[in-house]
């Protein structure tokens, strides 16, 4: 069963029933022992403050009911949602923007009234300038955990990916308001040396999308 994986401070929270089912890519089967935290001694809290602490490289919870210890979990944040897209044209290229220092996924915050697939398709149109896309498949679900800027209220995100195909001619438009300098089409031989400098999150939806093993 697919675990849940919530990141902190770019270190995996690991939600799972079985060890084998943590992917590779998110945290190597040599590592999975050393991270794992006996139920007898649990405290989920402890286990947040010190990933967010730079203290463990990862936690790993094991749990017949990752359902229910990952609604223990969110409970200790403020949730919220957003979407966004993998898309590739018709030469199968992919599209990464580059943001705050790093390659990333277009995606945004789902509005009121929106559902994620019109989120997603709207936060891609206006980060990247393309408006001939569509949907495709839902690719995952990806969790991440931040601090609020605004309200400075611990935030934990859960973002809809999906899967897109561009089949117009327009050029990219990076949003600079947004912070987005670049936009660029990229090979999928090449991928990975982009993703070394990426998050975690968009790292596991590539590999959920069968790009990386």
């Amino acid at each position: 069963m697919e675990p849940y994986i919530i990141w902190i401070q770019e270190k995996p929270l690991i939600v799972c029933e079985q060890l084998s089912d943590i992917p590779e890519i998110v945290l190597p089967a040599s590592s999975w022992e050393k991270y794992l935290i006996n139920n007898a001694s649990l405290n989920i809290q402890t286990s947040i403050q010190e990933l967010q602490q730079g203290e463990k490289e990862a936690c790993i919870i094991q749990s017949q009911d990752i359902q229910t210890m990952f609604e223990d979990i969110s409970r200790k944040f403020v949730m919220r949602e957003a979407a966004g897209g993998l898309i590739t044209n018709e030469q199968q290229d992919v599209l990464l923007i580059f943001r705050l220092g790093k390659w990333d996924l277009p995606k945004g915050k789902i509005e009121e009234g929106d559902d994620p697939q019109q989120t997603a398709l709207r936060e891609v149109r206006e980060e990247t300038g393309l408006y001939h896309v569509e949907t495709e498949h839902l690719i995952c679900h990806t969790y991440h955990v931040y601090n609020d800027r605004f309200t400075r209220e611990q935030t934990l995100k859960k973002t809809h990916w999906f899967k897109m195909k561009f089949t117009g001619t327009e050029l990219t438009v990076p949003q600079i308001e947004e912070d987005i300098l670049d936009a660029q089409w990229i090979k999928p031989a090449h991928i990975d040396k982009y993703l070394r400098y990426s998050y975690g999150t968009i790292r596991y939806v590539f590999f959920r999308a069968g790009y990386i093993r």
